[in-house]
């Protein structure tokens, strides 16, 4: 008999979620004393080192051939990471989660010839109009904008080199040698930006929850939860994050949004479950499609 999980599947994601954008929050008070790109080095860092005392002995059988593999995933992840921070100094969280949203949803209808995915892409494509900076007075940051651009493709790449170095290790193995390459990219650059207040004990500590809340925690709770629960309904589940982002921004960080920006929100939320549910549904009739050799 398979034993139950310590938490359902369902809250596990629910948690995730909730703990990577408490995480989120939580860096962004520490811009002040370290600037986007000091938090992101310090964020990584402490990530990177966590991973590899929990996953020492996965990542030593990771051969050259391997490491070679891996190595664009972590370049990849390093630049993200800049990115989205550079984007979360100028915008609310709610509106960098959400425009960074768009490259998984990218992903999902990349190639696809449904009718309902162009749905998908038009009602996140509203969201982007919803939130871009139209007016003269509109308190959105274009710069801003075009930083969560870049992190959403990014993550595009992210999703699709991750994949192909989940071939060549294992999945832990290679989220902890990418989240090292990562640090390499990121810790050069925040010390040159923030210098030694990354050594503060008391912005190291809070760099530390911080890393766990928005790296090791909800990673663990995915992989509980991806144990038991269909890839759909994870994808669905897991398209909330714009709107819990916007309400941590709200909560943690005072950040307070227009009624259009709300709406855009709600965009590129529904467009990504809607996303998930078709790229699922293609996935499967693709599978049925395929000859069975025997």
């Amino acid at each position: 008999m398979k034993p139950r999980p310590p938490i359902p599947p369902i809250p596990a994601v629910l948690l995730s979620v909730a703990s990577l954008q408490g995480g989120m929050a939580g860096a962004k008070t520490l811009f002040r004393e370290l600037g986007p790109y000091g938090t992101t080095s310090l964020r990584v860092a402490i990530a990177a080192l966590i991973l590899l005392a929990l996953n020492y002995r996965e990542v030593r059988t990771v051969g050259r051939a391997a490491a070679r593999v891996i190595l664009p995933y972590g370049i990849v992840l390093g630049f993200m990471n800049l990115a989205f921070y550079s984007a979360l100094a100028r915008l609310p969280l709610g509106l960098a989660v959400t425009l960074e949203f768009l490259g998984p949803l990218g992903v999902a209808v990349a190639g696809s010839r449904r009718a309902l995915d162009f749905v998908w892409v038009s009602l996140a494509g509203l969201g982007i109009v919803l939130i871009s900076p139209w007016s003269a007075d509109s308190r959105v940051d274009l710069i801003g904008v075009a930083w969560a651009l870049a992190a959403a493709a990014c993550w595009a790449g992210y999703i699709l080199l991750g994949q192909r170095a989940a071939q060549v290790a294992s999945p832990r193995a290679a989220v902890t040698v990418g989240m090292l390459i990562s640090a390499v990219i990121s810790v050069p650059i925040g010390v040159a930006t923030s210098g030694v207040a990354l050594l503060e004990p008391r912005l190291v500590l809070i760099g530390a929850v911080v890393a766990i809340l928005s790296s090791a925690l909800p990673y663990s709770l995915e992989m509980l939860a991806l144990r038991d629960l269909p890839a759909r309904t994870f994808g669905i589940l897991m398209s909330i994050e714009p709107a819990v982002a916007a309400l941590f921004g709200m909560a943690v960080l005072n950040e307070m949004l227009t009624g259009p920006q709300w709406v855009a929100v709600a965009c590129v939320t529904a467009a990504s479950a809607g996303a998930a549910v078709t790229a699922r549904r293609s996935a499967n009739e693709a599978k049925q499609a395929t000859p069975n050799p025997d």
